[in-house]
């Protein structure tokens, strides 16, 4: 059994990934903006988008952190301000930094892998980091800004802790849920994909749940495309 740090598990992907590694038999703790109730696992209310987090009720050795707080801020260049740059940077970014920076010596202490300490860290891009998108200047921003930390605290924490990002496409969660809230607006965003189809919270979580574990003992520093082709194939 391991123990896994999950940063916004009570909604969409993270609440994916927390079910997934409850049903697997390892202990979950939840970080969340709200309490709510995540059957198996313990949520503390830390908002670190906002603050440093409080690491009470934390064991006292981590075995994984995924950040899974995200942001879908879509607007024409003009019309972005400042501020939409800076919430979005919070929350995709100094949010993940505060949220690492914390746990930090709990993860290094961890005992995971058989042959030396490696914890592991998972993050999340877009598509949109990668693939240059209308509308999407403040969010692909951020999450490029988000690749960048992965790679250097990949080689930083190396071999102690890994460290990996997935970057997603447009996936079935209630953050997504104005763009794809009719049938229409569901068939024109599977279409722009080469597996006509949008991407669903337990795919992307089944990711996560391996890169976190020691079957994926040999990768770190990696950005895992999760996009249904859309970022390498054209059709």
């Amino acid at each position: 059994m391991s123990r896994y740090l999950i940063v916004g598990g009570t909604r969409g992907i993270g609440n994916a990934l927390a079910r997934q590694l409850l049903a697997q038999g390892h202990e979950v703790f939840i970080w969340a903006r709200h309490a709510a109730d995540v059957n198996g696992a313990q949520v503390f209310i830390n908002n670190p988008a906002e603050s440093v987090p409080d690491l009470t009720g934390l064991p006292d050795t981590l075995d994984g952190v995924a950040y899974c707080p995200g942001s879908i801020n879509l607007k024409p260049f003009a019309r972005l301000s400042a501020e939409d740059f800076a919430a979005d940077f919070a929350q995709n970014v100094l949010g993940a930094v505060r949220s690492l920076q914390a746990v930090l010596p709990l993860l290094k202490k961890s005992p995971q892998a058989s042959v030396v300490p490696q914890a592991s860290v998972v993050l999340f891009s877009s598509v949109a980091a990668s693939v240059g998108m209308p509308f999407h200047a403040s969010i692909a921003s951020s999450k490029a800004a988000v690749e960048g930390l992965v790679k250097s605290l990949a080689a930083e924490w190396a071999p102690a802790i890994r460290v990996n990002a997935l970057a997603p496409s447009l996936t079935q969660t209630s953050l997504a849920e104005k763009l794809i809230n009719t049938s229409e607006k569901m068939d024109a965003a599977a279409k722009r994909h080469p597996l006509q189809a949008i991407g669903k919270a337990e795919d992307v979580a089944a990711m996560a749940a391996f890169l976190l574990s020691p079957s994926a003992a040999f990768i770190t520093g990696q950005i895992i495309a999760l996009d249904g082709g859309i970022s390498s194939i054209k059709n």
